[in-house]
């Protein structure tokens, strides 16, 4: 390839930018002087050097009688002066790019510029790499592109050189930039073989990319072709592709995934018109793109077009994998659970809407055929206990699949369960299932169903389910549907005889395990010698695996040795142990800890124990028996007089004194004349009628008080109903008032009914009344009581104004004295105060009732002589009532 043009024009180039900073002087190769006005610089090597230089600079002023010093300056700081009017020193230059240096006049403070130079830093051109042509579409022109390398802090020029053969063409550089350089060609034909140089060039040095050779065909890029897509009801599962290109491109390529997802399925088209598709998923909305170029294997691939469009809905083509588990729940019924795989989405032939299962008890009477709905993919139900036809069917908006039928039968002990299950993990969520054939089996056995289950993390949800079923031959295999790492799963293996399934054998199993992130809840309950330990099972997520066994550790509270670990293996059931031989008094510590395949995790809860010692509950057996003995013994005659004898030899000599009698006591005796005397009749003429008489006006009359009574005084009364005021002596004075006391706490007492002779003068309601409609009321105490009555102050008192004709009140408002002559024909009412008062100060108002005193058998007239009680309560004198204050306790 000639390039008898490339030397002369790098040539020039040099020459042209050495010249351009030193055009005022003298140039060459390795020297280079600028020569001023005032003086001249000179610098070797000038004027382009590369990194790592020692440059020599030296200045001479042209007169130097005007200046006191000749100063080099490197970038506006001084590096040297000199006097005598010329200085020189060598600088070692490392820095890439541009170093000016000035020669300056320096007398005191001032600096004049003499001459100065530019010297330039940078590296020689790299080889121009990864040269590429392109041109988009048949109609235009083609483009070079490379990448320069190294930044050369100097300027460089690019050419790209075009030759075809026989002619050769040169483009500068269009868009210069640091890393990459481009520039366009001419118009090519796709005929002819072409050859392009890039070249680089600069004080420093020369490069020259390494040479491309193509041909257009190579490196035309068709635009992107238009196209559209053909959807046919009758097919769900393919299309049709049509399209049309400007360039005459025989190479298509078609890419397409449903919506959503990130993967793409590709296929490539030679035909230059259309492409038939097949395999897509009904009723499913796909993105389709298309790329060309114009041979197949050769030239640049088009940018992709995009198209999008859904295929068609299709009734379901394949019928549904059903499995079935049966519980049983009592003697005449079970739980039958059915559980079936979702549809892809090419087998359901669009979206699923729902599943129709269908249940048929097969014997008589037991079950009528329903039909049940459903979205899920598993049903539940509690029937008859009994064999089932079972028929599954699942529903999309085109129609209804094949329907699945299923027989359950009741489990039978002659099918017996597969032998040595294992489960094994294998990590990257997958278990390793194996198995050995059952024994002693009295049919032969079809195939195999390997089931398992993921434990349930939320109540009320139920777990996802998965099987798989196997061929008689198959006595292992790999299960990785919805398999979890770190998870424990359920596994059942059963053998299918014919059209049912035997019993199946349980293993648990995970793919990865750790150690377990919390310890179990325990209870800890003290039983018999020792303590009675159950526990919660630790939540699913928290186990991390597998539980292999648990750890009871008991330790004693004092610290005192080692803690007694108790180990239980997984799987019993209840979840307790039952730890003897505890020491009594001495509080022990418990807590528990669970273990996977990994290793051991955390305590739980901790509890504290502390058993009793057994002396106490011997002591009260001890008593208890004895108290028991005693009284069986008691019960027999002969032994209870031998245990009072035993009793009068042990006990002091005054218990077996006789006790006085009360009634001989000298308070008693008063008590009963008093009552004597309280019993005889008032007044027995008291004028009564049966209508209430008109009650009397009073008159007030200045009556002086009586005299206050003295201490030890006591009312006195007389048959007249006069009262006097007499002396008693001492031992009367501490009776009477603890006798009107124990009538006061008699009287306070509930009566008990009695049947009365005379009802008509009473007011309680006793339980045998000859004429109860007779009865008077009792009228109800017109005062309110004190509260501390024992101590009421002189303000609170009222003190009752004298009456100066008493005998014309009514006994509604004549309140009753303490004593009556004949209590027995009024009606017992609560007490008021009475009318003098020697002290009211000290004197407790209280209501206090009057006691029912008998009959009294000294009354002076029979009792036929008597006048019946007065029903009207007839009118009552005041001058009969005198009390006296020492009547009333203290």
């Amino acid at each position: 390839m000639p390039f008898p043009w490339i030397m002369p024009s790098a040539l020039w180039l040099v020459l042209h930018l050495t010249a351009g900073p030193c055009r005022k002087g003298v140039v060459n190769a390795s020297r280079a002087a600028q020569v001023c006005a005032k003086g001249t610089v000179t610098a070797s090597p000038c004027c382009a050097i590369p990194g790592g230089t020692s440059v020599t600079l030296s200045c001479q002023l042209t007169a130097p009688r005007g200046c006191c010093w000749a100063g080099i300056f490197l970038n506006s700081s001084e590096q040297v002066r000199a006097q005598g009017g010329w200085v020189s020193k060598t600088f070692l230059l490392t820095a890439h790019g541009r170093h000016s240096f000035i020669c300056k006049c320096i007398c005191g403070d001032k600096r004049n510029i003499v001459c100065g130079i530019d010297i330039h830093c940078g590296n020689p051109p790299d080889e121009p790499r990864n040269v590429s042509c392109i041109q988009k579409g048949t109609r235009g022109h083609a483009t070079c592109s490379w990448h320069k390398g190294r930044l050369t802090y100097l300027h460089t020029a690019y050419q790209i050189e075009l030759s075809n053969g026989t002619d050769a063409f040169s483009f500068p550089e269009e868009t210069p930039s640091q890393d990459f350089g481009s520039g366009a060609l001419s118009k090519l034909d796709f005929d002819s073989n072409y050859t392009v140089v890039v070249s680089a060039s600069n004080p420093l040095g020369n490069a020259s990319s390494q040479p491309l050779t193509f041909m257009l065909t190579d490196i035309v890029k068709p635009h992107p072709p238009e196209f559209w897509v053909e959807f046919d009801d009758s097919s769900a599962t393919s299309c049709t592709l049509r399209w049309h290109d400007e360039a005459p491109a025989q190479h298509y390529r078609l890419r397409y995934r449903p919506l959503g997802r990130h993967g793409w399925s590709t296929v490539e088209s030679f035909s230059r018109e259309k492409y038939h598709l097949q395999g897509l998923e009904p009723d499913t909305a796909y993105e389709f793109q298309l790329s060309c170029r114009i041979l197949p294997g050769r030239g640049l691939w088009s940018d992709w077009s995009s198209s999008q469009g859904s295929t068609p809905a299709a009734v379901p083509r394949v019928t549904l994998d059903v499995w079935y588990r049966q519980q049983e729940l009592d003697s005449g019924h079970q739980n039958l659970s059915l559980f079936w795989k979702a549809l892809s989405r090419s087998e359901a032939g669009g979206r699923i809407l729902g599943y129709t299962v269908t249940l048929e008890a097969l014997e008589q009477g037991k079950l009528l055929a329903q039909s049940h709905r459903t979205t899920q993919t598993s049903f539940s139900r509690v029937t008859p206990r009994a064999a089932h036809r079972v028929t599954v069917t699942a529903q999309n908006p085109r129609g209804s699949s094949v329907p699945t039928a299923v027989l359950t039968h009741l489990g039978s002990p002659d099918l017996p369960p597969p032998q040595r299950v294992s489960a094994v993990g294998l990590g990257n969520s997958s278990i390793l299932v194996s198995w050995s054939p059952p024994a002693g089996a009295a049919l032969p056995v079809g195939g195999f169903v390997v089931e398992w289950a993921e434990p349930c993390r939320e109540p009320g949800l139920q777990p996802q389910q998965g099987w798989v079923k196997l061929s008689p031959s198959q006595l292992s295999t790999v299960i990785a549907e919805h398999i979890r790492d770190n998870l424990c799963y359920q596994i059942h293996v059963s053998a299918l005889y014919q059209d049912r399934a035997g019993q199946a054998a349980s293993v648990r199993g995970n793919s990865t395990a750790q150690a377990p992130s919390a310890g179990p809840q325990m209870f800890a309950t003290p039983w018999a010698s020792g303590v009675l330990v159950s526990w919660e099972e630790i939540p699913a997520p928290q186990q991390r695996g597998c539980i292999t066994g648990y750890h009871i550790y008991l330790h004693r509270r004092d610290g005192q040795g080692q803690p007694k670990v108790h180990a239980v293996p997984a799987g019993i059931a209840p979840r307790s142990l039952h730890v003897p031989h505890l020491e009594p008094d001495q509080p022990h510590e418990l807590w528990m800890t669970a273990a996977t395949a990994a290793g051991e995790g955390p305590r739980g809860n901790s509890d504290s124990v502390c058993l009793e010692s057994a002396g106490g509950w011997v002591t009260l057996v001890i008593i208890c028996s004895f108290l028991v003995l005693s009284a069986c013994l008691c019960s027999v005659p002969p032994a209870r007089r031998v245990f009072q004898w035993l009793l009068s030899l042990l006990l002091p000599e005054w218990q077996s004194k006789a006790i006085p009698d009360p009634a001989n006591a000298t308070w008693a005796k008063s008590l009963a004349a008093t009552k004597a005397e309280l019993s005889a009749p008032s007044s027995p003429f008291l004028p009564c009628g049966l209508e209430e008489p008109e009650p009397s006006p009073v008159e007030e009359t200045s009556v002086a008080p009586p005299e206050p009574p003295m201490p030890g005084d006591k009312l006195g009364v007389g048959s007249a109903g006069h009262g006097d005021w007499a002396q008693e002596s001492p031992a009367e004075e501490q009776q009477l008032p603890e006798l009107y006391q124990r009538l006061v706490v008699e009287e306070m007492e509930p009566p008990e009914p009695e049947c009365i002779s005379n009802p008509v003068t009473l007011s309680p309601e006793p339980e045998c009344i000859s004429n109860p409609s007779t009865l008077s009321p009792v009228p109800e105490p017109e005062y309110e009581p004190i509260s501390n009555p024992s101590t009421p102050s002189p303000e609170s008192v009222p003190v009752p104004e004298p009456i100066s004709n008493p005998t014309t009140l009514s006994p509604e408002s004549v309140p009753v004295p303490e004593y009556i002559s004949n209590p027995s024909t009024l009606s017992p009412v609560p007490v008021p105060e009475p009318q003098y008062i020697s002290n009211p100060a000290t004197l407790s108002l209280s209501p206090v009732p009057i006691p029912e005193p008998d009959p009294s058998p000294f009354s002076p007239f029979p009792t036929a002589f008597l006048p019946p009680a007065p029903s009207c309560r007839g009118n009552l004198t005041l001058d009969r009532v005198k009390l006296s204050g020492s009547s009333f306790p203290s």
